[in-house]
């Protein structure tokens, strides 16, 4: 949900600064804008001279303009970070009985979820993605089950199988499980 939250959050901005910027560069063109535009012609500006020079005798108008372009730059930073970061699962701790634990790569994990996944009865293809945080991870699960499988018994296998023996083997209390079915589309078959 926050991925669509964000994706439709980053649209909208960017429809706004392609607006902005196209209407400025349309007067600055000379060419015909609405008559509500701020800007009406090449020669204008985006700030009068008198809007330039109104704070200029107050000592806090640039260091307070500065700073806010700093906090926006900062965020701006932030967000892209965080847009660029992994929601994969690197490591899972594993909890060894020493009291310091073991870290189990993630990929491995999902491997041997997907191998355990696709070796059930029904289930075509199967892709498994680690997320949370290394000591309480959950799994995203999507099942490609062939046509001829059933639903319930697909999901009730994977949970007390694949899920369950991961679970068991990483020494987890709990590994919650999104599991997302589709069946695999199958051509007519010819009757006699």
């Amino acid at each position: 949900m926050l991925g669509i939250v964000n994706r439709v959050l980053l649209a909208l901005a960017g429809l706004v600064l392609l607006c902005v910027g196209g209407g400025v560069l349309a007067a600055g063109a000379g060419w015909a804008v609405p008559s509500w535009w701020p800007w009406d012609g090449p020669n204008d500006v985006l700030l009068s001279k008198a809007d330039r020079y109104r704070w200029r005798d107050e000592g806090w108008w640039w260091p307070a303009v500065i700073a806010a372009l700093a906090v926006l730059v900062l965020l701006a930073l932030w967000w892209l970070i965080a847009q660029l970061r992994r929601a994969r699962l690197a490591e899972v701790l594993v909890d060894s009985g020493d009291g310091e634990g073991a870290l189990l790569r993630g990929r491995a994990l999902e491997g041997v979820l997907e191998s355990e996944a696709e070796s059930l009865k029904g289930v075509s293809r199967a892709h498994v993605t680690l997320t949370g945080r290394r000591s309480t991870p959950s799994a995203r699960v999507a099942l490609l089950l062939e046509p001829h499988a059933s639903p319930g018994e697909s999901l009730q296998r994977l949970t007390e199988e694949a899920v369950g023996h991961a679970r068991d083997s990483a020494g987890l209390e709990v590994l919650p499980a999104e599991v997302r079915l589709r069946a695999a589309k199958h051509g007519a078959e010819r009757v006699s």
